[in-house]
């Protein structure tokens, strides 16, 4: 049996944690700079669990802040030889090669028109516009599409339809994996144009008439 392919990062899943987690933090350091001058209050050394409550707050969100940071690395899709793997670290979902009815290519700027959006929304899709991703069209969902929805972002669907908008740093690689796997030759590495040899002809027997 073929092996799989390499795991690739959801850019927008990276993206989007990186949007939060340095607010995060600087919130959690924040809250617990402030539990100093709240210990020296006199009202903090009559009531510790003021001061304590504060540190503790803070020291909670700036552990939170981190996690965020390591959970951009459990997001990824990875292709084997029957199915693809498409992992965040709250969802964990195989699609059957089966289940693929057709994939292609677009731009996000194509797929999301950024003058849709407002807010942060229009901010994280806005630089991604000129990026390809890869829309993986198919006959059912692997999964309930509520909950799917749910744990994934809104530019992993461009509409109702059953499909998954994929993308990742290294999309040609991702699709060369995902058409070699589903062929089952197992062949994983970029395939080079051939090339014209002008000594090709002078190979070629010299017929005559």
């Amino acid at each position: 049996m073929a092996r799989g392919g390499r795991s690739h990062p959801l850019v927008i899943y990276r993206e989007v944690l990186n949007r939060w987690w340095p607010e995060i933090l600087a919130l959690g350091i924040l809250l617990a700079a402030l539990a100093y001058p709240v210990h020296n209050d006199p009202l903090g050394q009559a009531q510790p669990w003021r001061w304590k409550g504060l540190l503790a707050v803070g020291i909670g969100t700036i552990a939170f802040s981190l996690i965020l940071l390591l959970m951009r690395r459990l997001a990824y899709v990875r292709v084997y030889p029957k199915y693809l793997k498409l992992v965040t670290p709250f969802l964990r979902v195989n699609i059957s090669h089966k289940r693929l009815v057709r994939t292609s290519t677009s731009e996000m700027r194509v797929l999301f028109p950024p003058g849709e959006f407002r807010g942060w929304k229009r901010d994280l899709i806005a630089p991604l516009g000129g990026r390809t991703a890869v829309v993986l069209e198919m006959n059912g969902w692997p999964a309930s599409p509520t909950m799917l929805r749910f744990f994934l972002s809104r530019f992993f669907f461009k509409d109702r339809t059953p499909h998954f908008v994929i993308l990742v740093d290294e999309w040609m690689q991702f699709s060369t994996e995902l058409e070699s796997l589903r062929r089952g030759d197992g062949d994983t590495s970029p395939r080079k144009p051939r090339t014209y040899d002008p000594s090709m002809l002078s190979r070629l027997p010299n017929k005559k008439p």
